[in-house]
């Protein structure tokens, strides 16, 4: 559902400085051609289509965003930093911002998007650098509470045997991947980045 705006907004300084200081993405430097909007695949269930969410970041309107559905309907995709005459990684803002809700306790109206996203970045760091599938779906079930649900409405043996065919079929390995060859700067980049809160 698209959000409209029903007054004017005064800049403020903050969100797109610290963007600019923190991760060296200005997005400043947008001039509202849209492009990034017109190539999204996802913008049919966004609150505010990528290039809105770039202005308002650059605004300072850290509400509106961190508080957004957009940031977490995102897939990452990357067409609209593909798409960008100006070189915005706005895919990069995007996640900058997930991580910004996180660590300052903003409701998150995607709950279940929001959990995946927290599981899928431990998955990472619990594997060593790499995606295990089968900690990712564990993991990710225990804490959305999809199993319970599962059960209630009758889904998770349909689950389990897509599981088992994925297993015999040999794409859903149980066996931890390898870790990346320097897992120490691995790690460091991670810590860098502020991801996990450390």
């Amino acid at each position: 559902m698209r959000e409209l705006l029903s007054e004017p907004l005064s800049p403020k300084p903050g969100l797109g400085e610290q963007l600019l200081d923190e991760r060296k993405i200005s997005v400043f430097d947008c001039y509202q051609c849209r492009k990034c909007s017109a190539g999204c695949p996802l913008t049919f269930a966004m609150d505010f289509y990528p290039h809105e969410i770039i202005r308002l970041t650059a605004l300072g309107q850290e509400d509106l965003v961190l508080e957004s559905n957009t940031i977490w309907v995102c897939a990452s995709c990357q067409t609209c930093t593909t798409r960008c005459p100006n070189d915005i990684d706005i895919a990069a803002v995007m996640d900058y911002l997930k991580e910004r809700a996180i660590a300052t306790h903003r409701s998150i109206p995607q709950k279940n998007v929001a959990t995946f996203h927290q599981v899928f970045l431990d998955d990472v760091r619990l594997s060593g650098g790499r995606l295990h599938e089968a900690l990712l779906l564990r993991m990710y079930t225990s804490r959305s509470g999809g199993a319970m649900a599962k059960l209630v409405n009758g889904t998770f043996m349909g689950d389990l045997k897509l599981g088992f065919e994925l297993f015999r079929k040999g794409r859903l390995r149980l066996k931890p991947p390898q870790r990346v060859r320097d897992i120490d700067e691995f790690m460091e980049l991670f810590k860098k980045a502020k991801v996990w809160g450390e």
